[in-house]
Order: C-alpha cells, then sequence, then structure tokens
C-alpha cells in the first residue's frame, strides 16, 4: 500500500490500514524500544500503547510521507513518558520509605531498648558452652573453624551450638509475640 494512501485510510478509520501498519512495524518498534528499556515486555506495552495513542489520534494526523518515523517518534515519546513517571513514582516511593524509617526509628527506641534487654536476658540463661560460642561467633565475628580451634571442639559442634542458640532465642521471642529485630556484629 503506498504510504498516501494508507495515511488516508487510517485517517477515515480502515482498520485493515491500521493493521497492516501494525504487522509492518511492531516488531521493529518492539527492538527499537528494547534498547531502550532492555525489557522486552516492558517495550512491547510501550509499542501497544503507542499504536493505541495512534488509532485514537488517526483523524488528526498530518503526515505527507512515511508513517514510518511518525510511530518511531510515538514509541520513543511513550518511552520516555514512561520512564519519567516511573522516576517520579521511585522518587516518591523512596520519600516515603525514608520517613517511615525515621518515624519507626522515634516509635521504636523504646520497644527496641526492651528487645536488646530481653535478648541479653536470654543469652544469659543459655548454657555455658552455647553462650560462649555464640558470643564468640556473634560478638566476636569468629568463624566457626577459629572457635572450634580455640574451644579444642569440630567445627559442626560449634555450628549446632550456635543453631541451639538461635533457636532458643527464636522461641523466646515467639512467647512473647516480639521479633526479633537486634542483629549480632557480623
Amino acid at each position: 500500500m503506498e504510504n498516501e494512501k494508507l495515511v488516508t485510510a487510517l485517517k477515515q478509520g480502515d482498520e485493515l490500514a491500521f493493521e497492516f501498519l501494525f504487522n509492518r512495524y511492531y516488531k521493529s518498534l518492539v527492538a527499537f524500544i528494547t534498547t531502550y528499556t532492555r525489557n522486552t515486555e516492558l517495550s512491547e506495552d510501550i509499542v501497544q500503547q503507542s499504536f493505541i495513542l495512534l488509532w485514537n489520534k488517526k483523524e488528526d494526523l498530518q503526515l505527507k510521507g512515511s508513517p514510518k518515523n511518525y510511530l518511531y517518534t510515538i514509541a520513543y515519546n511513550q518511552f520516555v513518558d514512561q520512564y519519567r513517571k516511573s522516576k517520579r513514582n521511585n522518587d516518591f516511593l523512596e520519600e516515603f520509605r525514608l520517613e517511615f524509617l525515621r518515624n519507626s526509628i522515634d516509635e521504636n527506641e523504646e520497644l527496641m531498648e526492651k528487645r536488646i534487654e530481653k535478648l541479653k536476658t536470654i543469652i544469659e540463661k543459655l548454657p555455658p558452652k552455647c553462650k560462649r560460642i555464640l558470643i564468640m561467633s556473634r560478638q566476636q565475628g569468629l568463624k566457626y573453624k577459629e572457635i572450634a580451634y580455640k574451644l579444642n571442639i569440630s567445627p559442626r559442634t560449634v555450628e549446632e551450638q550456635v543453631r541451639i542458640a538461635f533457636k532458643k532465642i527464636r522461641k523466646a521471642f515467639e512467647e512473647d509475640n516480639l521479633f526479633l529485630f537486634f542483629m549480632f556484629k557480623k
């Protein structure tokens, strides 16, 4: 179909002309937009939106030449709009997240102190060997092999004692419906 006849048919609402354009340019437009997005699914969405926009504005088309350049321009502009919206949303979400964290820190300071005290109490109640290994592992930052060497036990024993300690800590917090947010220094 000649470009001028194609554009004229499209302006008059000819669905076959639209289908012809879609079939002719869809894949190349997706490939083009994917060079910007690096995401095929997002590119397909953008190209589909471009064709919807073309159809919705068909009566206002002022094309004299090939619709190819016009379609590429629409697709590129759709990508830019999508990118800007995404960036605004990400900026908003990041700002919201930071505000939430600031508020959480202020509100939860007292609760955190209670959790730390509870954790200290639980650790104090651990069997002596288990307690010593947990402190060496988490507070002193020693690796299991280093602890095993210093205590003259197997690394597997060290691993098992740490597992037992965490199991007891989790159970104690679950019983009080508190969740462990305190992390030992690694």
